[in-house]
C-alpha cells in the first residue's frame, strides 16, 4: 500500500501528499491554514479543497490569522464574491471567528504551535497499526483536542476534522510504512510509537 493509496488520485493530491501531508508544522500561520482547510472541507471532498486552495489563500491573506481576525463585513462580502471561492457564508464567518480564538490561544501559550505540540510532548506520534492502513476517522487525542478547542470557542472542529488536521500538520504520522514520506518523517523528526487508544471503527482515507 505504498503512497498511502494516494497514487491514483489527482496530481494536486499527489503533490500535496508528497510535499506537505504529515510534515511536522511549527509555524502558526501554517497551523491555522491546516485547521481551516479541514474545517472548510466539512461536507466537501478534499479534491475540491486542494483545487481551490490558492483562491482560499488569496481570500484570507495567506492565512495570516492576525489579519483575518480583523476582518469586517466588507471582507466577508469580498470573499463570497470572489470567483472560484467556496461560497458558504457560515464557513467564511467561522474562519474569521476562529482566527480571533486562535489568536487568543497563541497569546496565552506564546504560540499556537506551543499549545498544540504539548499534547504529544513535542514529538510526532505513530500509532500501532496505522502504518498498515488501519487508519481511524478520529481517536482519543483528536477528541481531547477538539473538546478543548471548542471550549475555547472554535467552530467546525469536531474530532474527525481535528484528526485530519493532526495528520496534515505532522502531529500524527499516518503515512503507510512503505511510503517514502513515512521514512523521511521518521528520519528527520522526533517520533514516538504508541498503542491505539480510543480509535473509532471507521477507516478514513483522503
Amino acid at each position: 500500500m505504498a503512497y498511502c493509496d494516494w497514487k491514483n488520485t489527482s496530481p494536486e493530491n499527489q503533490a500535496y501528499h508528497d510535499k506537505e501531508w504529515g510534515i511536522p508544522v511549527h509555524d502558526d500561520s501554517r497551523h491555522f491554514e491546516c485547521l481551516m482547510l479541514e474545517a472548510l472541507q466539512c461536507g466537501l471532498s478534499w479534491s475540491i479543497i486542494i483545487r481551490k486552495r490558492d483562491t482560499v489563500r488569496a481570500c484570507f491573506d495567506d492565512f495570516d490569522y492576525v489579519k483575518v481576525a480583523a476582518y469586517t463585513e466588507a471582507d466577508i462580502e469580498r470573499i463570497l464574491n470572489t470567483e472560484g471561492m467556496i461560497r458558504s457564508r457560515r464557513k467564511v464567518e467561522a474562519i474569521i471567528h476562529n482566527a480571533r480564538c486562535f489568536q487568543k490561544i497563541a497569546d496565552e501559550f506564546g504560540s499556537f504551535s506551543e499549545y498544540i505540540w504539548r499534547y504529544t510532548d513535542n514529538v510526532t506520534v505513530i500509532y500501532d497499526g496505522h502504518d498498515e492502513g488501519r487508519i481511524p476517522s478520529s481517536n482519543a487525542l483528536s477528541e481531547d483536542i477538539s473538546r478543548d478547542l471548542r471550549k475555547r470557542g472554535l467552530k467546525y472542529l469536531g474530532p474527525v476534522t481535528v484528526y485530519a488536521y493532526l495528520q496534515a500538520a505532522g502531529i500524527i504520522n499516518d503515512h503507510d510504512r512503505d511510503c517514502p514520506c513515512f521514512r523521511r518523517i521518521v528520519s528527520d523528526f522526533p517520533t514516538t510509537v504508541k498503542k491505539c487508544e480510543g480509535d473509532t471503527e471507521v477507516i478514513c482515507y483522503r
